[in-house]
């Protein structure tokens, strides 16, 4: 089942107001100090953007803090200009009103510029650093160990790849300009607001308390069915998948009412989650609306009191109360961003998790092969996937240049990890493992690859045409060397019946065509690899008799004079082996020709007699 896909908590998206958002739950690293000095490395070559981005954050959000407290002058003496037509001592001074109203738009219009140019820059550093780091962590996978992907799930590694990095940009492209716009615009209102009035930026303080109270004792209950959701919600989604993957299987045993039914039952406790999670998280707003508008009512009064006392002017009790409300904006924002960043590192440390694991050992003194002969010897090899386990015990086998040689046993006997072995996608726990003569733990990986040509049982085709998948076994393969691989594996006519022939697209999975082509087309991307080791790995599991005869003549065309590996589970294709090797928990039990181990009446005798003692019945 696929593991639950890591989501941010639900936040109701709120207006003004003090404190809101405060302590909504978000996904938290594990080590926030590190991994963020860690990912703010990949910022520094682009530091001069950077300083550029913050001194016009600063110059933009400045400006805009000036411009409530001219509004409030503009009041004032347009104010005083009423008064003094009520009492007949003068006029409304437009021209002051004017001006100051010029110095406005400036103003606004300066800070729109300084806010949007930050936000531009921003946005291509930020995606040019993930650009960076996603390159990096490209080459990354392609130096980890076999071992790493078969102990990782493949879902996990692609949501690193793909929704951690989008949570990482997404995040960090805003997260610098509204950090320091908030800081900015907290230590500039807070001083607009002390230079108005003392008293009232005393009574709008008296109430951040209670924003804060109310708000962390909601989060704190809303938090268990936040989580209570994802928990769900993560089962939910493998519930999906499992029964869309597999709806074959569920209409072939018609469970549809039991799938539908298990939807129900864990999408109602989804229901139950979320509602309630909204629900409690949904009164912060009226809350903090009431904490709001008391404050404003506390600062209307002292106002009042103010004016009346010629202690301040009308215009700016206009201007403190737009500061007020600009005052809760910050302490919101740097809540919101710090779940945000929070949530933004978390992800960075799954990407740097997969940068830290240890990559394939480089070979201090690698050896080259010349001229490849093609034998290969398994010296006392043993091997287990985990510790106390072994798979392979003191295996021994020599493989002569040019020989076939076929190894059979029953499922769990340890035949695929021996070709893992030798392609060294694992390295043994004792012995080695030589083409040759060399050890093959001394021979670059890349050298040794293109030493053996591999056709397993899973076949992989990417998406693109079939001249493609074909071409993929050699670099830079002509047209001619493409269509001679495709007849000598059997494919080439089926090709031609396509309407594209090999320019057909292969869509997602190769689903548009059957198993048996797939395993066609890998055959003949390893006739093209022309390599001078074949391992065929249930080469023909896929294929009809029919089919399989036709594959057989060309392997046996393609293996002349090459070494050749070969598992397989139907004994037919294998009698013409050079020899047998018959395996049981991993060690050798028997080998030989086909026809010794039939006299044997051994291990081999019996898998042939369970496969064939039918056919031999019905034939007498």
């Amino acid at each position: 089942m696929k593991p639950p896909e890591r989501q941010r908590p639900l936040m109701p998206m709120m207006g003004g107001g003090w404190g809101r958002n405060l302590g909504i739950p978000a996904e938290k690293p594990k080590n926030f100090q590190a991994t963020a000095g860690r990912l703010m490395r990949y910022f520094l070559p682009y530091k001069w953007p950077l300083v550029f981005v913050v001194i016009s954050t600063i110059l933009g959000t400045g400006f805009s803090i000036l411009g409530p407290r001219i509004m409030g002058n503009i009041t004032t003496k347009l104010y005083q200009g009423l008064v003094r037509q009520t009492h007949g001592t003068g006029n409304i001074d437009f021209a002051a009103i004017s001006h100051l109203l010029a110095i406005l738009s400036g103003l606004y219009i300066l800070s729109a510029a300084f806010t949007y140019f930050p936000r531009y820059i921003m946005a291509h550093v930020a995606q040019k650093s993930i650009y960076d780091l996603r390159q990096q962590l490209d080459h990354k996978l392609t130096l980890l160990p076999v071992s790493y992907f078969d102990t990782h799930a493949h879902g996990d590694i692609l949501s690193r790849f793909v929704n951690d990095f989008d949570n990482i940009s997404s995040s960090l492209q805003q997260s610098l300009t509204q950090i320091i716009q908030a800081i900015v615009t907290f230590v500039g209102v807070l001083v607009m607001m002390v230079l108005i009035s003392p008293i009232m930026t005393i009574t709008v303080a008296l109430t951040l308390p209670l924003s804060f109270y109310f708000t962390r004792v909601i989060a704190r209950r809303s938090q268990k069915f936040f989580l209570w959701r994802q928990t769900v919600l993560g089962e939910l989604n493998g519930h999906i998948e499992e029964m869309y993957t597999g709806h074959q299987v569920v209409k072939a045993f018609s469970r549809e009412p039991e799938a539908i039914s298990r939807f129900t039952e864990i999408n109602q406790r989804l229901y139950e989650a979320t509602w309630k999670a909204q629900f409690i998280t949904s009164v912060i707003m009226p809350v903090m609306n009431f904490i709001s508008n008391l404050g404003y009512v506390f600062v209307s009064v002292v106002g009042g009191i103010l004016v009346t006392l010629r202690r301040i002017q009308i215009g700016d009790i206009l201007a403190f109360i737009q500061y007020s409300r600009q005052f809760s904006q910050p302490i919101t924002q740097l809540s919101s961003i710090s779940n945000v960043i929070q949530s933004a590192i978390a992800s960075a440390e799954r990407v740097f998790e997969v940068l830290d694991a240890p990559e394939e050992t480089e070979i201090a003194e690698p050896r080259h092969l010349a001229h490849i002969t093609g034998s290969i010897q398994f010296d006392h090899v043993s091997f287990g996937y985990t510790p106390n386990h072994p798979v392979i015990n003191d295996l021994t086998l020599d493989i002569e240049s040019g020989h076939t040689v076929a190894i059979v046993g029953e499922t769990g006997a340890g035949k695929t990890t021996l070709v893992n072995l030798l392609m060294h996608f694992y390295d043994v726990t004792e012995g080695s493992i030589r083409i040759d003569g060399v050890d093959i733990r001394f021979i670059p990986r890349r050298e040794l690859h293109h030493l053996l040509g591999m056709v397993l049982q899973d076949t992989w085709l990417f998406h693109g045409t079939i001249r493609d998948n074909i071409a993929y076994g050699k670099t830079g393969a002509s047209e001619e060397e493409i269509i001679a691989a495709a007849k000598t594996a059997q494919v080439h006519h089926f090709v031609q019946t396509l309407p594209e022939g090999y320019d057909t697209v292969l869509n997602e999975e190769a689903a548009n065509i059957s198993a048996g082509q797939k395993q066609l087309l890998t055959i003949a991307r390893a006739i093209l690899a022309d390599p001078p080791i074949l391992i065929l790995d249930e080469a023909t599991s896929s294929v009809d008799t029919r089919t399989e005869v036709l594959i057989q003549r060309a392997m046996d065309h393609l293996m002349r004079g090459r070494t050749s590996l070969v598992i397989a589970h139907r004994l037919s294709t294998i009698q013409d082996a050079n020899r047998i090797v018959v395996m049981d928990q991993g060690r050798i039990h028997e080998e030989g020709t086909h026809t010794e181990l039939l006299k044997r009446q051994g291990i081999y005798w019996r898998l042939y007699r369970s496969q064939y003692a039918h056919q031999e019945e019905v034939s007498l």
